[in-house]
């Protein structure tokens, strides 16, 4: 428990987030899916190590880690641009159109349905979280 939050509930509100963010990046991918030269874009997942050095699983230090890679100057002088954080391209497309768009709205539907069940998951977990400390704090709940 970090702050007064049980650890649970801050993954399922950093999942939400990130899920919500998913979503708007998935509705500019089909907004842009006429854009010439438009490249489709995904966020990057969220990384939940601290989640589990919280709980010390394995009796150490989680394994899990993302590199962090800062721009440098010199890869600011060949062109680089900071991508905002957690948006990255998506390299996970299925076809490239002549004029440069590799947005397809198949794919971009497809995952915003996987969206929208993730959201419902969570929503369920948050629901059922709530609902145990309630039982717990003896206020009802139960049943």
């Amino acid at each position: 428990m970090a702050d007064g939050v049980p650890s649970i509930l801050g993954g399922i509100a950093r999942e939400m987030k990130h899920l919500s963010e998913r979503q708007r990046v998935i509705a500019q991918n089909i907004a842009n899916s006429e854009t010439p030269g438009y490249k489709a874009h995904e966020v990057r997942a969220p990384d939940f190590s601290a989640l589990l050095a919280q709980q010390n699983v394995g009796g150490g230090a989680p394994r899990i880690a993302r590199p962090r890679v800062e721009l440098t100057a010199g890869m600011a002088a060949l062109g680089a641009r900071p991508t905002g954080g957690s948006l990255i391209l998506d390299h996970d497309v299925t076809e490239t159109k002549p004029d440069g768009n590799n947005v397809t709205l198949e794919d971009q539907l497809l995952k915003m349905g996987q969206v929208q069940a993730d959201f419902t998951a969570m929503t369920n977990l948050y629901r059922k979280q709530q609902l145990l400390l309630k039982t717990a704090l003896g206020r009802g709940g139960g049943g």
